[in-house]
């Protein structure tokens, strides 16, 4: 399965999560999202235009997640170095791996990352 992480301001647009969204190198089976964004208008208005699987994530399940990225105001706030990475890994489940790191949008209000499930 692959999985998309996304993070996101409360300031970003539909465009800044469709920008997102076409950066992907694949299509996701599902996105991930911390759940007080994935009730945001924008970001429900969004998704539903794609036709997205939204699977809705607590802080405290990305707190301590392994990232690539390592940006230090997202380390502060959530204890882990990038939202988008922390939550595709985490919905991807224990032995998922980033295919695609954190991409954040000329704007600089959203960031999306891929992970895949990994058989064992």
């Amino acid at each position: 399965m692959i999985v998309a992480g996304f993070g996101f301001s409360n300031r970003a647009s539909e465009a800044s999560l469709a920008e997102a969204f076409a950066a992907l190198d694949r299509r996701p089976d599902w996105v991930a999202v911390l759940r007080n964004k994935a009730k945001s208008p924008v970001f429900r208005a969004f998704a539903l235009a794609e036709g997205l699987r939204v699977e809705p994530l607590e802080e405290y399940q990305i707190s301590g997640a392994q990232t690539p990225t390592l940006s230090p105001r997202i380390h502060a706030r959530f204890d882990t170095g990038s939202v988008a990475e922390a939550c595709a890994l985490v919905a991807a489940g224990k032995h998922a791996r980033l295919i695609q790191r954190r991409f954040v949008t000329t704007d600089g209000l959203a960031t999306v990352a891929l992970a895949e499930t990994i058989a064992r």
